[in-house]
């Protein structure tokens, strides 16, 4: 599965499964939370008969220009999938269509990561970054991503 089928599909499952979170009643193709680290909440689903396991966070900070611009809600994910030997994948929703040929950045402290987009989605673009990523997340306080939708809103989530 490709990285963005595999976002949408990741983010169907907790949207459909949100009330069985909620009651911790998990099923095998339903993500359940395994626990809630700070801002970070962690997850294990086994879509298809494959285990995935993700982290999950919404923005404590989202911030726009120009100002007051309406967009879906944004998520920021690191999935690790097994059989498919990926580990620590990085990957945003943003929250709208991004401008195509755009891309996104994410920053923690003086580390920056380049990011591709495609629809609403936001990967890093050299996954070789991605576990110095996920080491500046583990020693850094704020991750900071950037990325402009396709009528030109310029957004900031933290």
């Amino acid at each position: 599965m490709n990285r963005p089928t595999l976002l949408a599909a990741l983010f169907a499952l907790l949207l459909i499964a949100a009330p069985a979170i909620a009651q911790q009643k998990p099923a095998a193709d339903q993500p359940s939370l395994l626990g809630q680290f700070g801002d970070w909440g962690a997850y294990k689903a086994t879509p298809g008969g494959k285990t995935v396991c993700f982290a999950l966070s919404k923005p404590t900070s989202a911030v726009t220009d120009p100002a007051g611009r309406n967009r879906d809600p944004s998520y920021l994910f690191v999935s690790t999938r097994p059989a498919e030997k990926v580990k620590n994948e990085f990957s945003a929703i943003v929250g709208y269509p991004q401008k195509p040929g755009a891309d996104a950045t994410v920053a923690i402290g003086s580390s920056s990561f380049a990011m591709y987009t495609q629809n609403d989605g936001a990967w890093i673009k050299n996954a070789a970054e991605e576990a110095s990523l996920v080491e500046a997340m583990r020693k850094g306080a704020d991750l900071v991503v950037k990325s402009e939708s396709s009528r030109g809103t310029k957004t900031t989530d933290t």
